[in-house]
């Protein structure tokens, strides 16, 4: 019969649950962050829009402050140009700059308890992997350009949207795009039948990454990525149609961040390549 306690020992122990401490610190500062919002209300809410969410008007002023004239040129006769004119207002949009660090701020900020859990949940699900990889310095700083590709991303097709934009989903995003590049490699967490348990070990970190050809010649990985830009897409350009959200998704963001983390990938990644 077999020795079912020195089976047991002699296997490396696997921890159900092993998340690094600067995705445990960088939930917690999510969530902290909300619940100190809402403890204070609206008023405090407002605050952090105007000072820490993106806006993507606000740029578009600071490089073309013509276009100001248009917007009030045409507000006697056109409600889009009216609402646009009461939202520079009641952000304060023509005060305090460019505010370049809200391209990056906005993503520690959310409009509801749902919203922050489910990029919370996310950010658990596939931050652990890439910060193992990078380290906690460079996962922060991975974290942080993948936002700020997201609200690149949204401006570019937002120029004179003065609505803010907050949420971690377009870093959320990089980060699984990131894992793509990586996470499907021979003794990565999906690389195989293995594959599983030395990422509870730790080793799936060690995995040379796939090259952007090699990624698009794995069928998983293509799987993977079609089915994320499919349920970004439906869930993210529809879920206001589908009254799944109160506010409009920002979905072109989410493509930012995703696109950032595949390409920006090996800027980051401290370990051995492939030739």
């Amino acid at each position: 019969m077999t020795d079912l306690a020195s089976t047991g020992a002699s296997r490396a122990r696997e921890p159900f649950f092993s998340i690094p401490a600067v995705v445990v610190v960088l939930v917690g500062a999510l969530l902290a962050i909300h619940a100190g919002l809402t403890y204070f209300g609206a008023s405090a809410q407002n605050a952090a829009y105007r000072n820490w969410a993106f806006i993507p008007g606000r740029l578009t002023l600071t490089l073309w402050p013509g276009r100001l004239s248009d917007v009030l040129s045409r507000i006697n006769d056109s409600q889009a140009a009216l609402e646009q004119a009461m939202l520079i207002r009641h952000f304060d949009i023509l005060n305090g700059g460019p505010k370049i660090w809200t391209l990056a701020t906005y993503a520690l900020l959310h409009g509801s308890w749902t919203h922050v859990g489910v990029n919370c949940i996310w950010l658990v699900a596939f931050g652990p992997p890439i910060a193992r990889r990078f380290g906690a310095l460079r996962f922060l700083l991975f974290f942080g350009t993948t936002a700020v590709a997201g609200a690149l991303a949204h401006w570019a097709f937002a120029l004179m949207d003065f609505g803010p934009l907050i949420g971690a989903s377009a870093a959320d995003s990089g980060l699984m795009a990131a894992a793509a590049r990586f996470i499907f490699q021979p003794g990565a967490p999906l690389g195989g039948p293995s594959g599983y348990s030395a990422a509870l070990s730790g080793s799936q970190t060690d995995a040379p990454a796939a090259s952007l050809a090699e990624l698009l010649g794995q069928r998983r990985a293509l799987i993977f990525i079609g089915i994320w830009m499919a349920s970004n897409f439906v869930f993210g350009a529809g879920a206001q149609t589908l009254g799944a959200s109160e506010s409009p998704v920002a979905w072109v963001a989410h493509v930012g961040g995703f696109v950032a983390g595949l390409l920006l990938f090996p800027l980051f990644d401290r370990r051995a390549r492939r030739d």
